[in-house]
């Protein structure tokens, strides 16, 4: 493999932040998952990021280019920074308002969040059919793309870990949990226990409810897929979601790249 032409592919999102390493045929080599830290520096980032690419026997070097989608707008300038200095690249930022292919049939476009047209992008690229896109992060968002590709909008929910939070910071008695596991029986013996069943359960039905009522507004009844760091855990007690992809957004950021770069050449 051809290291020279290399890029990253970065999702800053509010929890996590996940960074991938596509090789010249766009084809995803490697993935890191961190905490997303409002506080970094461009050189904190840089010691990150220099640690993660050290992992695989990789340096700066073999980094032609970053292309970057984020819901944090604080920490682009940072990233920005960081790869002009280090990475020797202008970071490539995808927003909503750029020539991505997809037409957007959304009442207020400047409100959304380059995560979801970039989700959007990659599943149509993917399936080519009417979808609804579950995306488990901090919150919960659906998005539903058109048989034709456009897309069209959907809804959006508090995510189970923001949940989980409130509980333990609102509640004097319950625990903060920070993993999510379903346990054997429905009916909890102990609190941590009640509070996973509650959550994992409460969220997958809170999942087929919304997904339900959106698949009764197409007129050909779409593929539902999700991603996000939890889909694993909450999609096996949904009866609505068929498929998950848990790549699917930096295959987006990938997508969006490539097309920027024809744009731009």
């Amino acid at each position: 493999m051809s290291k020279k032409h290399d890029y990253l592919a970065v999702d800053i999102g509010n929890t996590h932040t996940v960074i991938g390493l596509f090789d010249s045929r766009h084809v995803l080599r490697h993935t890191w998952r961190v905490h997303t830290n409002r506080d970094i520096t461009a050189h904190e980032l840089a010691v990150l990021l220099r640690g993660l690419l050290g992992l695989f026997g990789l340096g700066f070097a073999d980094v032609q280019a970053l292309a970057a989608a984020s819901v944090v707008p604080s920490l682009v300038p940072v990233w920005k920074s960081m790869a002009e200095e280090y990475l020797k690249v202008n970071a490539l930022v995808i927003e909503v308002s750029d020539a991505l292919g997809m037409p957007i049939r959304y009442g207020r476009p400047y409100e959304l969040g380059a995560d979801r047209i970039i989700n959007a992008i990659a599943a149509f690229e993917l399936y080519h059919q009417g979808l609804i896109v579950v995306d488990y992060g901090t919150a919960i968002t659906f998005d539903c793309i058109s048989a034709k590709g456009e897309y069209l909008g959907g809804a959006i929910a508090p995510g189970i870990k923001l949940a989980a939070d409130a509980l333990a910071s609102k509640t004097a008695k319950l625990p903060r949990l920070e993993t999510f596991v379903m346990p054997e029986q429905v009916i909890a013996q102990d609190t941590l226990s009640a509070l996973q069943t509650g959550l994992i359960l409460g969220f997958a039905g809170l999942t087929d409810g919304i997904v339900t009522r959106l698949i009764q507004e197409y007129e050909t009844a779409p593929k539902v897929i999700a991603t996000g760091g939890l889909a694993s855990v909450i999609v096996p007690h949904t009866s609505t979601v068929q498929e998950i992809a848990p790549e699917l957004t930096l295959s987006g950021i990938s997508i969006a790249y490539r097309r920027l770069q024809q744009n731009i050449t």
